[in-house]
């Protein structure tokens, strides 16, 4: 579903898969070849949200902008090639190219991940951390539990993965409106 608010529309690129039951609203903008998978929620009603080229939006994913009392806005911005892992909940920060959020795992607002780096299922990291390119971080709160020397084959094939589900879903999936499967 792809909403209008306060005269702010989405801006989706044409090639992506957004799944119907995906909410997307305000001032948004999707890059090509990226998907937004089911039960998503991206929320740009109190300032811009930004997704790169490439990014898969998996399901029940939550990405919304921080705002606070002083009318400061706090946007969210995820680079190119990022995947964000199932129920996973974004606000307010900036990933950089290439990272990996696990499963349900929360970037709270001022973060800013460095390209390539990968956050554990179930990690949270606190507010205004900086972490540099190609950490790993893990835990509550979430602390670099390593560092890598560039980026990884395995989010290299990964992005490509989703491209491709993302390609098979714009063309061979169709929503069936009958209740029963025909014999």
């Amino acid at each position: 579903m792809i909403i209008e608010f306060e005269a702010k529309k989405p801006v989706i690129a044409d090639n992506i898969f957004v799944a119907p039951t995906a909410a997307v609203i305000g001032d948004v903008s999707i890059g090509e070849g990226s998907s937004v998978w089911f039960g998503a929620v991206i929320r740009g009603d109190y300032g811009p949200i930004r997704i790169g080229s490439g990014c898969s939006i998996q399901d029940n994913v939550v990405i919304h902008v921080n705002h606070s009392a002083d009318g400061s806005v706090f946007p969210t911005i995820i680079d190119d090639d990022c995947i964000i892992g199932h129920g996973a909940v974004i606000e307010g920060c900036r990933l950089g190219k290439g990272c990996l959020i696990g499963m349900n795992a929360v970037i709270l607002p001022k973060v800013s991940l460095g390209e390539g780096c990968v956050v554990a299922a179930g990690s949270v990291i606190k507010t205004g951390e900086n972490i540099p390119p190609y950490s790993l971080l893990a835990g509550t709160p979430a602390i670099v539990k390593r560092t890598f020397d560039g980026p990884s084959d395995d989010l290299t094939w990964a992005v490509s993965e989703y491209r491709q589900l993302s390609v098979k879903y714009q063309s061979r999936a169709k929503i069936i409106t009958s209740k029963r499967s025909p014999l």
